[in-house]
């Protein structure tokens, strides 16, 4: 069986060379072995079709051009993320003398910077566009890398090979970047989605300010687009969608002011803050305020209606003025704690007295904060993070102070659509608008205003009536004094009465809490 095996080989290659030596029969053996060779691996390869030398030089030309773009796009990238990082380690100061600005504060100027080169005004509800959201992310992603590396020890069980255990402190991230930085993250792609949901809506649509249609504008947001709905307003379907884009841009408005306080509540007061107080909290309230915050029948809400908060800065000077108060009341708790003898700040409250007034003034910091999201921060946010040295925090209040204004952008530009469409259905009311805020944010008032403590605030200066005219008394007549002492003595009466009447009825400050009515939502809301 092996010969006949053997044989047929011999066979097979005999005739597999025949061909070629009957054509040339000096051919050599060497060359009949190599063309039989090849030819049996010519089958296994693929047959191409030939190609052209120009298509061929295309190719090559666009790989080079693809490959030399994306060396110099990362090129550019390393060069900027070395220029980045050299400001931060260098604080800011380029002239390497050592006078720069700490880390902390390096770092959240790097990124309140870097919010404001990518976000803008956003002045249109419109996607950011591409190049400006991947360099968002691309350096926040290099700023916020800073923390993972911030680290505390905690004990953990160790287990040994002879199966004892035993405690050994081991590094983690801290625990409330662990919390609050994940959660910044998750806002942050909450906004650019909501913002990228408004790319192929055609409903509404921006004029700019230098086009005749908005020439006769006139209102408090001059600088910004138009925004123009169609004759018969926007659909049901539009209205829906905004309504719930405002819903969700709330929400993440809400947790950002809620991360920022929390953090702001962290950082330490600085001394040359506490160096600038008065010495008690009626020195910086002022009079006035200082006697409508200590009334018993205190009402929040109706405090605020009395406060002149006509423009950003009368509202930040109020802030100012009861964030200082509760600094100053809040030490003095301390240092009675402490037992403190000497202290700068006078203490002739009472320790519930105190407390009480802290709390009311913290109530009204809160009702100011969600009444007015979108204003500048006070005095004493400004000097935490200017003396702060917490970089976890620093970047952790920059963050979230960046999410917070740009919430507060969008859901302006959107309730900017929504109030276009109400007036496309119910022109007046754009009449009755500019009425009301002509009359509530620019009234005619005295220097002095004089608090009534019993009664509604008249709107108008009416007439002053003496007590001798609707007593009817008469001043020069000496004979009716009998009956002048008796109308004073019924007076003083039903005063009294009034007084106890009201007391009656009056509840404690905890109890109206409760039932404190929050901000005046729009009818969209």
């Amino acid at each position: 069986m092996k010969e006949k095996n053997s044989s047929s080989r011999n066979v097979k290659r005999w005739n597999s060379s025949s061909a070629l030596r009957n054509e040339d029969p000096d051919i050599d053996d060497d060359t009949v072995f190599k063309r039989t060779a090849v030819s049996s691996f010519l089958p296994m390869l693929p047959i191409q079709p030939p190609q052209t030398c120009e298509a061929t030089d295309e190719e090559l030309q666009e790989e080079t051009g693809k490959n030399k773009m994306t060396w110099i796009n990362d090129f550019l990238e390393r060069e900027q993320m070395k220029e980045r990082f050299a400001k931060l380690l260098l604080g800011e100061d380029m002239s390497g003398g050592g006078k720069g600005v700490s880390s902390a504060v390096a770092l959240s100027n790097a990124v309140t910077n870097l919010s404001a080169s990518a976000f803008g005004e956003q002045r249109r509800l419109e996607p950011m566009p591409e190049d400006r959201k991947e360099r968002w992310r691309r350096e926040m992603g290099w700023l916020l890398s800073v923390t993972d590396h911030i680290v505390e020890f905690s004990p953990t069980q160790q287990t040994n090979k002879d199966g004892s255990s035993i405690e050994v402190m081991t590094t983690r991230q801290r625990a409330d970047l662990v919390s609050n930085i994940p959660a910044l993250k998750k806002l942050d792609v909450m906004l650019t989605d909501c913002l990228d949901k408004f790319k192929d809506q055609d409903e509404f649509y921006y004029v700019t300010t230098d086009s005749p249609e908005s020439l006769n504008r006139n209102d408090d947001k001059w600088w910004l687009p138009t925004v123009k709905v169609p004759p018969k307003g926007l659909s049901e379907t539009s209205k829906r969608f905004l309504l719930s884009q405002k819903e969700c841009v709330s929400q993440v408005l809400k947790s950002a002011m809620s991360i920022n306080a929390e953090v702001l509540s962290q950082m330490e007061i600085p001394e040359s803050y506490i160096d600038s107080l008065p010495k008690n909290g009626k020195a910086s309230l002022g009079d006035m305020i200082y006697r409508m915050i200590t009334l018993d029948m205190f009402d929040v809400e109706r405090f605020l209606l009395e406060m002149d908060l006509s423009s950003e800065h009368k509202i930040l000077d109020l802030k100012d003025k009861i964030e200082a108060s509760v600094v100053i009341w809040k030490r003095k708790i301390v240092q009675k704690d402490n037992n403190k003898s000497s202290s700068p700040f006078s203490t002739n409250l009472s320790m519930e007295k105190r407390q009480l007034l802290e709390e009311r003034a913290e109530t009204i910091l809160l009702l100011i904060k969600l009444r007015f999201p979108g204003i500048s921060q006070s005095r004493l946010d400004i000097s935490k993070i200017q003396f702060n040295k917490d970089i976890g925090l620093a970047i952790m209040e920059s963050y979230s102070r960046v999410l917070e204004s740009l919430a507060h952008t969008v859901l302006s530009r959107i309730e900017d659509v929504l109030v276009a469409d109400q007036l496309t259905q119910d022109p007046e009311s754009l009449f009755c608008k500019r009425y009301i805020v002509k009359e509530t944010e620019s009234p005619k008032k005295e220097e002095e205003r004089n608090f009534c403590l019993l009664e509604e605030r008249p709107v108008k200066q009416k007439a002053i009536i003496s007590l001798s005219e609707v007593m009817q008394w008469d001043m020069e007549d000496k004979n009716d004094a009998p009956l002048k002492d008796s109308g004073k003595k019924l007076l003083t009466r039903v005063s009294t009465m009034i007084m106890a009447a009201n007391n009656k009825k009056s509840t404690s400050y905890l109890e109206s809490l409760g039932t404190t009515r929050s901000p005046a939502a729009s009818q969209y809301s």
